[in-house]
């Protein structure tokens, strides 16, 4: 039989869906096992939040290679200046330092003058050499443009490869995304399906069971049958009605469950086009694949190799810190200290200037050798993470392959059962009408048909659900990526 699911697994459903019953579209929405994979990958908030950390990854990628070009900025900055210890009133030399001759008083009196107050002279000249210096001035404008250029950086490359790792890693990521999504919703599928088809399984024999009420009633009517044999029909039709009704709730559930993964209103009516087929001679044939080669595709696998790569690329880029660094500067700029404000036409004066700039880490209280350290073990963690991961995949693949043998197996035997099941029923059912078999062997004969019928299904929808299985191990997927990953 199919698997039941639980009544609580409806509550979220009709929850999260209470909106959207007011306004239920009324058109049967046909949906193919392939359109609905493509619906729920394309769809999923899952690969779309995937995409943006690929995005994300991106961006850091190339704020990683920035410091391989040059770091380019300008300024223009005017300053007013209102008060300063500078100006007039900040600093007076005394009289007796003043050198004021007077052009007008006879010539022997200025000589004398001179003679007396030539160090004075020698004062106001000093004074005279920062008599244009900014300090104190009004009005100020600078412009200035600054560059930098990184010469060595020990930190700089292995910067640039662990941000190409993390961006391929996020790639990655998406494709198990896709993954993930597409075995969820061919599991669904499947699985609401082989619901639809018990449903029918059990309408058929229902079905049987009224069409043999009617004829047991025509002949108690025509007295070849007594009352007990109609009893006996009436109560056969009552015992499969139940699993009629079972089986029905089975198949809306299965089919909301569905409709949850795509993204659906759980009020759309579907209609699912794609069948529980059965499974040709050369598809249950048994292909012998190694795992190892299977699973070596796996994206996650992939992932994980990055990952222990970007811990080997930390500890190598902890141990090139104990390198110097150096970084080349030039900064050229234009100053003027205008008379007015808007005096930009007067000199303006020039200060270019670079530098050469060397950092070497001498000491660091031992913290170098503690992240070294730190690092060295998050290699090991990482090396031994994708060991378990190796074998989690193998070990899922080699599952889903057996479920796929015991599916197979089980289909051949139960096409088969049903065929002889269906040949017991008949032949039953004739010799009941020739008096040569009770209504209990026919009723016993129509359930052993229903449950061979059944098995079948179930065989089949575990068949192909092992087969999801198995994509889903091999990290493949049947829907192309948007856009290829980058190396």
């Amino acid at each position: 039989m199919v698997t039941r699911y639980s009544a609580l697994l409806l509550i979220p459903m009709l929850l999260s869906g209470a909106s959207v019953w007011a306004q239920t579209p009324t058109d049967t929405l046909s949906l193919s096992l392939e359109a609905a994979v493509v619906r729920a990958v394309q769809g999923s908030q899952e690969v779309r939040l995937a995409e943006a950390r690929v995005d994300l990854a991106g961006a850091a990628v190339r704020e990683a290679r920035a410091d391989l070009f040059p770091q380019i900025s300008g300024s223009f900055n005017y300053t007013r200046t209102f008060e300063s210890p500078f100006g007039g009133g900040g600093f007076q030399l005394p009289d007796s330092l003043r050198f004021e001759p007077d052009p007008a008083a006879p010539l022997e009196d200025r000589v004398r003058y001179l003679e007396l107050n030539a160090p004075n002279a020698g004062l106001l000249g000093i004074g005279s050499l920062f008599s244009g210096l900014p300090f104190g001035q009004d009005h100020a404008y600078t412009a200035a443009l600054s560059g930098s250029q990184t010469l060595f950086s020990p930190d700089l490359s292995s910067a640039i490869k662990i941000a190409g790792n993390v961006r391929r890693i996020a790639e990655l990521g998406v494709t198990e995304e896709r993954a993930e999504t597409e075995l969820q919703v061919r599991t669904a599928y499947y699985r609401a399906l082989l619901a639809r088809e018990v449903q029918g399984i059990s309408a058929a024999a229902v079905e049987q069971a009224e069409r043999f009420l009617n004829e047991e009633r025509l002949r108690e009517q025509a007295g070849t049958v007594s009352e007990l044999e109609v009893l006996r029909a009436e109560v056969s039709l009552a015992n499969l009605q139940p699993q009629l009704i079972e089986s029905a709730n089975d198949a809306d559930l299965a089919e909301l469950d569905l409709k949850r993964l795509l993204d659906i209103p759980l009020g759309q009516p579907i209609r699912l086009t794609s069948e529980l087929e059965t499974v040709p001679a050369e598809g249950l044939a048994e292909i012998d694949v190694s795992p190892e080669f299977e699973v070596s595709r796996r994206a996650a696998i992939e992932s994980a190799e990055r990952q222990v790569t970007i811990r080997r690329q930390q500890v190598t880029l902890e141990k090139m810190s104990f390198l110097p660094t150096a970084r080349l500067r030039m900064n050229y700029g234009r100053v003027l200290f205008p008379s007015e404000i808007f005096a930009l036409n007067e000199d303006w004066r020039t200060d270019w200037n670079a530098s050469l700039a060397i950092e070497l880490p001498i000491f660091s209280g031992f913290r170098r050798q503690a992240q070294i350290q730190s690092a060295r073990a998050n290699l090991e963690t990482a090396e031994l993470e994708l060991g378990q991961l190796r074998e989690s995949v193998q070990l899922q693949f080699r599952q889903a392959r057996n479920e796929k043998v015991r599916a197979r197996a089980s289909i051949e035997a139960r096409q088969q059962t049903v065929v002889q099941a269906q040949r017991v029923y008949d032949l039953t059912e004739l010799r009941y009408e020739k008096g040569l078999a009770t209504q209990l062997e026919v009723s016993d004969a129509r359930l052993a048909l229903l449950q061979a019928r059944t098995n079948l299904a179930q065989a089949l929808a575990d068949f192909h659900v092992a087969d999801a299985g198995i994509l889903r191990a091999t990290g493949a997927t049947s829907v192309p990526s948007a856009a290829e990953p980058r190396p």
